[in-house]
């Protein structure tokens, strides 16, 4: 293998691993925006309508998701459970 093809994969895998451990910060939800999950890989955020029609229209069928809800991917779907992760990444119930 050449010299170069060596060092773009080389770089191709720090660039995974770096972005992988960066990757775990919280989730940052801000206020007039909208975030949809439409399937497995398909994540959207737009900016909502600011009428009061709408906000009424999603308030109607709107759920309040409570405090120590878990969100996870498993084979391809979204899933939530309640309960808390622990600093190593443990699922346990409070």
């Amino acid at each position: 293998m050449k010299i170069l093809s060596k060092t773009l994969i080389a770089a191709a895998a720090f660039t995974v691993a770096a972005t992988t451990a960066f990757s775990q910060v919280p989730w940052e939800f801000n206020p007039g925006m909208a975030y949809m999950y439409a399937g497995p890989g398909k994540m959207s955020a737009m900016a909502m309508a600011a009428t009061s029609k709408n906000h009424d229209a999603m308030m109607k069928n709107a759920r309040k998701v409570p405090a120590n809800t878990v969100f996870f991917m498993d084979k391809g779907q979204l899933y939530s459970a309640s309960g808390m992760l622990d600093p190593t990444g443990n699922f346990y119930l409070p």
